[in-house]
């Protein structure tokens, strides 16, 4: 049916079948005799076996989703990995999605595609319309595809940072609708910078008859926003959204699934890309949803889900003890943000130095933000760079439930974070006090000169 199955499946049914699936390219057939510049020749065994002997890859030369008549089981390799993607997708929330494909190339280079795309449709366009958001790959997945992005930048409400809707209407009637090529909008985001307000971006670009792409990087893990998804596709318009395969399936680096309402938009996206592609990115996350089925990925969303509340609740409690707190995000259901303003006050250093505390005391994905950081990406300068807004009102740590966090995982890290912010305000407080006597004594010193 191509559907997920609901129970997941043992390894070595999984296995059985992608055996099966490997007997079908040519080859690994017996009599096999190839004069062709491309016949699946491994040299290594254990190449041939970390693949399954599964070696075309997918698609054709002249289309990533055309099936390859010398490579049957990789070709219906590929097609049953779209289709239950789309039923993942359906399952997770949007569900009148009705096409998407598995793309060998992680969310940035996947957005180009989307954009080069979309030039063959609008040839005078040359601007993209983006709410900032500080992450350097969606930026310069804009450049590489040769536009002009512009920034619009965020509102602050309250502690959250919010689409700023005017801004992108009256950017949209000063450069004129038929120059910009979309509007580029984004769901997964580190706090305090929020969810994009999707369903009011998709009716401007329905009014103005604009491209609408998505960045949707490690969104199907949440419900909000793929629901954010769904309701701006029934009320406007969004042509296609992105989604990692690491982020949403745990998976390795180098995949990502492009989606849309509209079959044939999704197809022309699917035909753009040059040349056949590996094969290892469907492979890897049709594994993975064969052993997990609908029941043991809904499980993992629910626990997600779980873990985030509770590391919201901890993360306070621990900002409460510091003299902080938990910035209020209300918007963003996967990060959070801690204020880190008496760190700040106390030493300009401390903040950075943080990090770089957590880090090696192997706390990997926190981030801490300072205030003012100014950073150039292809020649385009961010002031207040990885805080999403030029001047936010304080620096901060960002911590996330991404799927697959564990009790362990929050605990561990709570009880390193407390250790770092003791030792920080420790040594913070001593610079401070070794200063203070440094200045006094040079202005004895002045004094009795």
């Amino acid at each position: 049916k191509g559907k997920c199955p609901e129970d997941g499946w043992d390894e070595s049914t999984i296995e059985l079948f992608l055996h099966e699936l490997a007997v079908m390219d040519s080859n690994n057939f017996l009599g096999n005799c190839g004069v062709g510049e491309r016949e699946g020749r491994v040299a290594s065994g254990l190449v041939a076996r970390r693949h399954y002997r599964l070696i075309h890859g997918i698609g054709r030369s002249g289309d990533i989703s055309a099936v390859q008549p010398k490579a049957a089981g990789s070709s219906l390799l590929n097609k049953l990995t779209n289709s239950v993607v789309l039923d993942v997708i359906k399952l997770a929330g949007v569900r009148t999605v009705t096409s998407c494909f598995v793309v060998p190339m992680a969310t940035g280079m996947s957005l180009t595609l989307c954009f080069l795309t979309l030039r063959h449709k609008r040839p005078k366009a040359k601007y993209i319309i983006w709410p900032r958001i500080d992450q350097k790959s969606c930026f310069k997945s804009m450049i590489t595809a040769g536009f002009e992005p512009v920034v619009i930048e965020n509102v602050l409400e309250g502690d959250e940072l919010r689409t700023d809707l005017k801004a992108v209407e009256a950017k949209i009637k000063a450069l004129g609708a038929e120059n910009i090529l979309c509007v580029h909008s984004t769901t997964s985001c580190f706090a305090p910078r929020v969810p994009d307000r999707l369903e009011e971006l998709a009716v401007i670009c329905a009014n103005y008859d604009i491209p609408h792409i998505v960045n949707n990087a490690y969104g199907v893990q949440s419900s909000k926003c793929m629901h954010l998804i769904q309701q701006g596709a029934r009320v406007g318009r969004i042509d296609a959204f992105v989604q990692s395969l690491d982020k949403n399936f745990m998976v390795p680096v180098g995949g990502a699934i492009i989606a849309g309402f509209n079959e044939s938009f999704i197809q022309e996206i699917s035909k753009m890309y040059p040349g056949r592609a590996s094969a290892s990115p469907s492979l890897d996350v049709l594994i993975t949803l064969l052993s997990l089925g609908t029941s043991g990925y809904k499980m993992l969303l629910k626990e997600r889900k779980e873990m985030f509340s509770y590391l919201s609740s901890e993360l306070k409690k621990l900002a409460d003890n510091h003299n902080e707190r938990l910035l209020d995000t209300p918007h963003n259901p996967i990060s959070l943000a801690m204020s880190l303003k008496n760190l700040d006050e106390t030493n300009d250093a401390a903040v950075t130095q943080l990090g770089s505390m957590l880090f090696t005391r192997q706390v990997s994905g926190a981030r801490v933000v300072p205030c003012g950081s100014v950073q150039t990406v292809s020649n385009y300068t961010f002031k207040g760079f990885m805080s999403h807004a030029n001047d936010y009102p304080c620096a901060y740590l960002n911590a996330a439930s991404a799927i697959g966090i564990k009790k362990q995982d929050v605990d561990v890290f709570l009880k390193r974070l407390d250790k770092c912010l003791k030792t920080s305000r420790k040594e913070a407080k001593q610079e401070k006090s070794i200063s203070e006597i440094s200045d006094g004594n040079a202005a004895t010193e002045q004094l009795e000169d």
